[in-house]
């Protein structure tokens, strides 16, 4: 049980790392993107639900799980409506200037 106190923290800590620094490098596609925010949004929780166990109740984190659900949802919504829109998911198929 201590072990895994110990370890929680470190664990989210590292998929926000890894999560950010997916998000940083050049990705082609709207989906490792749409994936690293989700890698960075869990280790977040992670580590807010550890450090808010500790001292207050967990209502913060459902408040919190909830809008990360949505931010989830409205990402693939997106991601849908663009590859319908563009026929790829393909950073260098998206223009500003295309009507």
């Amino acid at each position: 049980m201590d072990f895994l106190m110990y370890m929680l923290p470190w664990f989210g800590f590292s998929l926000v790392v890894s999560g950010m620094m997916v998000f940083v490098s050049e990705r082609k596609h709207l989906l490792a993107v749409l994936f690293s925010l989700e890698y960075i949004v869990l280790g977040i929780f992670m580590l807010l639900s550890f450090y808010l166990m500790m001292m207050v109740d967990l209502y913060f984190c459902l408040l919190f799980l909830a809008v990360a659900v949505c931010e989830g949802a409205l990402g693939l919504s997106i991601l849908v409506s663009l590859v319908r829109s563009h026929g790829s998911d393909y950073f260098m198929n998206f223009s500003v200037l295309q009507c």
